[in-house]
């Protein structure tokens, strides 16, 4: 043909500008759009050889080449795929096609948020102009008696085309680099980018640096290919070492017996794995495989605890693997990524409206043909389409940790304390999820058993939750349970602080769980909300209730008083209440309650750090519960005029506190000393 030049049809010249700067957020996605573009163009090839519309070598095999060459400032990406005509070039290349171009321009030539910029698929190939000053094509068609086309642009909107020198059937797209991006034209950048975006592209990609050495490896001759160029025979004669006798002498010993090896050309490695574990069913891959593909694309040396492999094929399509990590601190959950995919191109580590925001914290891929993504695909555009998406995943979530629970019991307790923090804010964040859950979700109690809810109701208040029943029963519509009608379910917020209360509770027969994470406030505030008939109480907040004995108050009335005094003059705290009681566990003088409510409340106060750290005046009233059995308390209510009284008041006082909570500094320097002088005492 005849050289041709013209015009790009479009209806604005500010084409190229909007595509660089507004179009993608990143110059190195022109990577993925090119390459992406070349996968294409080789399945389109295949698939028309599956219908008989044109016939390949029997030895033909799709691939994509990479070479970047760094002295010339230059990078060529090459396919064997079903190429273009000269009207073909014109139409797919020279015509700029997307809906309402003139409004397209009119609406964001003047906005930077790439976000906002909806299209079609298709403009891909023009994201080499962020990058290059001149852009080549040459390509050859697959259609039999098809001509050779080179094509030429300088970013412009001007182009030349005419006939190339083409020879294989395929397109060749050659970058020329502007100089704010040569560092794309490094072998190791090019690399890590392709890594990046087309690490599980379906078809094989090889990278390559122009005029490089050649690379040569030995096999062995039964492992030669067709493919192979044999550069040297190799014989390798058999190595002995010496090895010392038990009668002193040495003898040779065959180390390594003689063998032959070929020296080829080291045989080129693909860049790409083309067949993702997602893309096979669950019974073709092994547990290594699924921890080897976790430690790859997430670069995390811990095994996972398990995964959940997701396959969906209506009324969309969807695969995918979630993972749960293993996790150190309460902190490391921040750094969750669920990575997106579509039909194996990356899309984004995380694009935030397809992953239910609890499943953030856990680490996955996820591959959605059907996603409908924006021209640059950094957006979505269908919230309807989304949300199903996302229920599918939060229900496929649940499902296997309810199966877990119901078939594999003992593996779900070994995971339950790195899972619970996804769960817990999964419950917070998802009535839909917490209504599947909220059965299976597991305590940890204080002899280290799991119990599920159900399951604790059940062993330690059956006789209160058949009360609470009964009394709902009876109950108006919409009249809410009494507090004290509620059954009680006690938690300890830190067994070594909460030692002595647990013993008490364990010596008494009775049981509490293990709540001591952050979202553990926040959690139990909502099952209690969703769970009218019962509440939780930390151990320290009903004593009286818990760990006393049933007594007439009218028996203790002058000891109440007697040492209600004592108390009260020696320590001088008008938000303290003294409660003489007859405690179940008699080697006990002293512990103090707190009210439920104001320590709930105090708790986030410091959660979210609020009266510039101060909360001496949130700590809340407290209940200082004295043993009128114990040997101390009958002492002080027997000489309550002696000399010591108050010293020894104080220091029952102080020995409840550390049994509840850290003393200030100023008070355990006072402990501190009080203590000694309590000893010196004893020296008398």
């Amino acid at each position: 043909m005849s050289e041709k030049s013209g015009s790009l049809s479009i209806t604005s010249e500010n084409i190229f500008p909007v595509i660089k700067k507004w179009l993608y957020s990143d110059h190195d996605i022109f990577y993925r759009e090119l390459i992406s573009n070349a996968c294409d163009a080789i399945t389109k090839l295949s698939k028309l050889a599956m219908m008989g519309e044109c016939e390949l070598p029997a030895d033909y095999k799709g691939k994509v080449s990479v070479e970047v060459d760094p002295e010339k400032k230059t990078i060529q990406i090459s396919d064997n795929g079903i190429g273009m005509t000269e009207d073909e070039v014109d139409k797919y290349i020279n015509q700029i096609a997307f809906s309402g171009a003139t409004d397209f321009l009119s609406k964001y030539k003047d906005k930077g948020n790439d976000d906002q910029i909806i299209g079609h698929f298709g403009l891909g190939f023009y994201s080499a102009f962020m990058v290059a000053d001149q852009v080549y094509i040459d390509t050859l068609s697959y259609k039999e008696g098809a001509t050779p086309v080179h094509w030429e642009c300088d970013g412009g909107t001007d182009y030349t085309l005419s006939d190339g020198d083409k020879t294989e059937v395929g397109t060749t797209i050659t970058l020329f680099l502007n100089d704010d991006c040569l560092e794309f034209a490094n072998e190791y950048k090019a690399r890590e980018v392709i890594e990046k975006y087309c690490s599980f592209m379906p078809t094989e990609i090889y990278l390559t640096k122009a005029d490089a050495p050649t690379e040569y490896e030995e096999i062995d001759p039964d492992d030669k290919r067709d493919t192979d160029t044999v550069v040297e025979e190799i014989h390798k004669e058999a190595e002995y070492e010496d090895k010392k006798k038990d009668d002193g002498t040495t003898e040779k010993v065959l180390k390594t017996p003689a063998k032959d090896k070929l020296k080829i050309i080291k045989r080129p490695v693909p860049i790409n794995d083309i067949h993702p574990l997602w893309t096979k069913t669950p019974s073709e891959c092994t547990e290594e495989e699924y921890k080897e593909f976790y430690r790859k694309v997430f670069m995390d040396y811990r095994d996972p605890l398990f995964w959940i492999h997701l396959n969906m094929d209506y009324p969309f399509n969807l695969k995918g693997i979630i993972y749960f990590p293993k996790i150190n601190s309460e902190y490391d959950s921040i750094e969750g990524k669920i990575k997106l995919y579509n039909n194996q191109v990356f899309v984004a580590d995380n694009i935030k409206e397809v992953i239910p925001e609890y499943f953030m914290l856990l680490k996955g891929v996820i591959d959605c043909p059907d996603l409908p993504l924006n021209v640059s695909r950094s957006a979505l555009q269908n919230d309807g389409f989304v949300a199903k998406i996302r229920d599918y995943i939060s229900k496929k979530v649940a499902d296997k940790l309810i199966g877990m629970e119901k078939t594999e019991k003992d593996t779900y307790e070994k995971y339950w304390d790195d899972i619970s923090p996804f769960i817990k804010y999964g419950c917070l964040k998802d009535e839909k999820f917490c209504d599947k859950m909220n059965d299976y979700i597991l305590f940890k109690d204080i002899n280290d058993k799991y119990v599920t809810l159900p399951e604790l109701l059940e062993k330690d208040a059956k006789k209160d939750v058949e009360k609470t029943e009964e009394k709902k029963d009876d109950a108006k519509d919409n009249e809410p349970i009494k507090e004290e009608d509620k059954t009680a379910i006690y938690y300890v917020t830190d067994k070594a602080q909460q030692g002595q209360y647990i013993d008490m509770f364990k010596s008494n027969g009775m049981d509490a769980v293990i709540l001591d994470r952050t979202i553990d406030t926040s959690f139990i505030t909502q099952l209690e909300h969703r769970n009218q008939h019962y509440r939780f109480l930390r151990i320290d907040a009903d004593i009286s209730k818990a760990l006393s004995e049933e007594m007439d108050p009218k028996e203790l009335e002058d000891e109440q008083k007697t040492l209600e005094e004592i108390f009260k003059n020696e320590l001088k705290k008008d938000d303290l209440t003294i409660k003489v009681e007859k405690l179940k566990t008699e080697d006990i003088a002293a512990v103090i309650g707190r009210d439920e409510n104001m320590r709930r409340m105090n708790d986030m106060m410091k959660m979210y750090n609020l009266n510039g750290g101060d909360m001496s005046e949130f700590s809340g009233p407290e209940t200082l519960v004295l043993n009128v059995t114990h040997p101390l308390v009958k002492y002080l209510n027997e000489h309550k005029d002696s000399e010591n009284a108050g010293l020894i008041a104080h220091q029952l006082y102080d020995l409840a506190e550390l049994s509840n909570q850290p003393l200030s500094p100023a008070e355990m320097s006072e402990f501190i000393r009080r203590s000694n002088q309590i000893m010196e005492l004893l020296t008398k």
